[in-house]
This record gives C-alpha cells, sequence and structure tokens, in this order.
C-alpha cells in the first residue's frame, strides 16, 4: 500500500484503492504490517478475546451469564480477592482454637466432677467412721468451719503461681475487702455481714452431721440434694425469678421423695428424725446461698475467697464459746484432747474444705451445671460403699424415693430457656429431613431423565 506523502511528491492525482483486511485470523498472531500496531496490539487483543468469548457464551446459553463479563474481568477479581485465603486460614486458626478451648474446659469439667463427687462421698463416709469412736457432731462441725480460714491463703498461692501476683497477701486481702463496702471491712460490718452466713453455715454442717447419725450415708445424701428445689422455690418468692413449670414439678418430686422416704421405716423413731435433720439441713443450705445472692452475687473468685476466710475467723472467735458450754453441760462431751481423733478429724476437714474450694472456684472455671451434677453422683457413690463395705440393704422405697429425688434434681438443672432450645432443635431436625428429601426427589428425577436419553427419549425444549 503506496503512502500519501509519495503520492503528493510524483504530483499525480491521488488513488483510492480498498484492500482486503488483513487481520482475519486470530488476534494473537503477528501482522505483516511490521510494529506500526505494536502499541495497541494488546488492545485489539484483549477486545479480541472479550468478543469472542462473549460470542461464545451467547450461543452455548452460559447460565447466569452477563454480557461484558470475559476472563480479564475475572482475573481483575480474583487479583482483588488476593488475601482471602489468608483471611481463611486465619479465621480457622480461630475457630480451631475456641474449639480447643471449649473441649478443655469440658474435660476440666469432667474432671472437677468427679473431685467433687469424691471429696463430698468422702467427707460424708469419713464422718460415719468418726462417729465410731467421736460421736460429736457440733464439734466436728466447728472444727471443719474453722480450716475455712486457709481459703484466701491457698487463694492467693495459686494466684502467685497462675499470675506472677506482684501484690502482697496484705494488699491484695485489702483489695478483696472491697466487698464489704468502699471503705473495706471494719468491725461493725465484719459481725453484721459475717454473723447470719456464718451461723447458717454452722447449722447446715450441724444437722447434716446429726442426720448422718440416725440414716445411712446414701439416704443423707439423697435428702441433701432437694436443696435445689428449696433454692428455687426460694429464689421465685424472694429475689422474684423467672416461673418455671418444670422446675415446679421438680419440686413437688423431691418433697414426695422426702414424705416416701420418712414412711419407709413408719412416720416415727430414729428414721423420721433423721429425715427431718436433713431436710433442715438441705433448707439452711438453700438459704445461705439465696442470701449470697442476694447480697454477694457479682463477686469474684478472690472476694469469695476473702469472705470464706472471714467466716473462718468469726467461727472460731465467736463460735468457740458453744463447745465450750455443750462440754460443761455434758451434752457433748470428750475426754483429753490427746484422746481424740485428731487423723479423722484432719481428713474430715481436709476433705470438707477440698470439697468448698472445687465447688466455689470450678464455677469461675467451668460450667456450674457440671457441679451440680458431681453433687448428685456423690449419691450412687455412698450407695456403693454402703452396699459393698457395711453392707446395707435398701428396701424397694427407700430406692424409689432416692430415685424420685434425683430425677426432680436433674429437672432443676434444665436452663431456662430450654423449651425454645428444644423446639428448635427439632424444627432443625425436621428441616435437615426436608432436605434430604427434596434432594433425593432430585436425584430420582435425575436418573429417571438419563434412563429415557438412554432408551432414546429425548426432550426438545421449545424456543
Amino acid at each position: 500500500m503506496i503512502s500519501t506523502e509519495s503520492v503528493l511528491e510524483s504530483g499525480d492525482q491521488p488513488c483510492i484503492r480498498l484492500e482486503p483486511l488483513i487481520n482475519t485470523h486470530l488476534p494473537e498472531k503477528a501482522t505483516p504490517t511490521g510494529g506500526s500496531l505494536t502499541d495497541g496490539s494488546s488492545k485489539v487483543t484483549a477486545n479480541g478475546l472479550h468478543d469472542i468469548e462473549n460470542r461464545i457464551l451467547r450461543i452455548t446459553g452460559f447460565y447466569g451469564y452477563n454480557p461484558g463479563y470475559s476472563s480479564h474481568r475475572r482475573e481483575d477479581g480474583s487479583e482483588s480477592n488476593a488475601e482471602t485465603p489468608g483471611s481463611e486460614t486465619s479465621e480457622e486458626s480461630q475457630s480451631y482454637q475456641t474449639c480447643t478451648n471449649t473441649a478443655l474446659k469440658v474435660l476440666g469439667g469432667l474432671l472437677l466432677v468427679l473431685c467433687v463427687s469424691s471429696s463430698w462421698v468422702g467427707t460424708t463416709q469419713v464422718v460415719k467412721l468418726t462417729f465410731q469412736s467421736f460421736s460429736c457432731p457440733f464439734f466436728i462441725s466447728w472444727f471443719s468451719s474453722n480450716w475455712n480460714i486457709f481459703f484466701f491463703p491457698i487463694y492467693y498461692s495459686g494466684l502467685v503461681v497462675t499470675t506472677r501476683e506482684k501484690q502482697t497477701p496484705i494488699q491484695k486481702f485489702r483489695e478483696c475487702s472491697k466487698l464489704f463496702g468502699e471503705d473495706g471491712m471494719t468491725l461493725k460490718l465484719f459481725v453484721k455481714r459475717t454473723a447470719p452466713f456464718s451461723i447458717l453455715w454452722t447449722l447446715t454442717n450441724y444437722l447434716y452431721l446429726m442426720a448422718l447419725k440416725k440414716l445411712t450415708a446414701t439416704d443423707v445424701s439423697a435428702l441433701y440434694c432437694c436443696h435445689k428445689a428449696f433454692v428455687f422455690l426460694l429464689s421465685w418468692i424472694v429475689l422474684k425469678d423467672r416461673f418455671m413449670g418444670v422446675r415446679i414439678v421438680a419440686a413437688i418430686m423431691a418433697i414426695t421423695g422426702i414424705v416416701m422416704m420418712a414412711y419407709a421405716d413408719g412416720f416415727h423413731g430414729d428414721s423420721f428424725v433423721g429425715v427431718a435433720l436433713a431436710v433442715g439441713s438441705a433448707s439452711t443450705s438453700a438459704l445461705y446461698k439465696v442470701l449470697f445472692k442476694m447480697f454477694l452475687g457479682s463477686a469474684n473468685i478472690g472476694e469469695v475467697a476473702h469472705f470464706l476466710s472471714t467466716m473462718g475467723f468469726f467461727n472460731l472467735i465467736f463460735i468457740s464459746c458453744v463447745p465450750l458450754i455443750l462440754y460443761f453441760t455434758k451434752v457433748e462431751h470428750w475426754g483429753s484432747l490427746s484422746s481424740l481423733p485428731w487423723g479423722y478429724l484432719c481428713g474430715l476437714a481436709g476433705l470438707w474444705l477440698v470439697f468448698n474450694i472445687l465447688v466455689h472456684v470450678g464455677v469461675v472455671l467451668t460450667y456450674p451445671i457440671l457441679i451440680s451434677i458431681g453433687t448428685l453422683l456423690s449419691v450412687p457413690g455412698n450407695a456403693a460403699v454402703d452396699v459393698l463395705k457395711h453392707e446395707v440393704i435398701f428396701s424397694v422405697v427407700r430406692l424409689a424415693a432416692t430415685c424420685i429425688i434425683c430425677l426432680g434434681f436433674l429437672l432443676l438443672l434444665l436452663p431456662e430457656e430450654w423449651d425454645s432450645v428444644t423446639l428448635r432443635f427439632l424444627a432443625t431436625i425436621a428441616d435437615k429431613k426436608s432436605e434430604e428429601h427434596g434432594e433425593e426427589l432430585t436425584e430420582s428425577s435425575v436418573q429417571t431423565r438419563s434412563r429415557s436419553r438412554a432408551n432414546g427419549t429425548v426432550s426438545i425444549p421449545l424456543a
């Protein structure tokens, strides 16, 4: 093709001639005109690919096809989402860490359940052994309650080991004493806040020990589980907690178990007195827990340790006169201090302290429901010891009463939203079944179409 400049120089009239288009082939191939089109080659290539791909997608009837959506736009989109794999890996690592923490918490809770149950069974059985040589229940209760003084030192030692606490014990004790008010603990607040809780604590332990003198360990531990029903009734009346019909049923079952337990040997004799003492222990324990929730419900573990140690000091200072009065009045008489069974007494007090530590610490570290299950498991644990070691034979009425009380205890462990959670769970199962049924229908229709095509029957869609 001759350029226009050479035509003008020759003086002839310019002749215009149409030539066929050279670029009839694919744009990727080189053009014979040299490098005059190199600047626009990339644009021509991209636009050519764009047009060809759009035509192919239009002809083949690609589902979801949008005109102008070609490969170079998909490449841009892939570049913009280049960080997606990294974010996915971070989300996976976070979810894996969350699952690991939950699994460790559940495993720790199961281990804690065994420890709570074992310590409570051990405490009950050691009490029965102690009564064989030393039958002074109030002295045992007073001596064991004094060991609550060690609660705060044990808490501070664990805090130093785990977090390397820089505060001195006195500074930490003063910090936790804010539980009594902004000014800390004064003598008036010490007596006002500690006295009712310490009295209820002592009554609970004393009535529990008195019941163990009349009944077997299995019966007393089963009757003590009724405190959960009493806590619900008091919380509903005093704290205005939410009313739940299933918990009312559980409370009725607990009362039924109590009546059946008292009726097992007739409404007379030591059996009836023992049932009354055990129910009294459960009632004072429920009152203690409701008052604790009312006045100290927002306390952390450090403040709880401080409060229990304070109760231990109150017990040592103000209640020490009661064992002396019982001693001089010959109600509870013991010989010299050297004749006391210090091994049993220290073992009993240590197990009781371990049980209280596990209960109060376990509520913070794991799920509170596991602590309640650990307390419930003490019933079959004590039953196994009574049958294997003490050769106790349980009547049918006592077994039925124990089972009813335990079943009511389990009903009380249901969460407040258990009905809505159950309905959502059933709805999820129904949705999954409907989806599976729909997938089965789709697969069967696909198989029917493939069989019809194999037999030569082809459905031609209308244009």
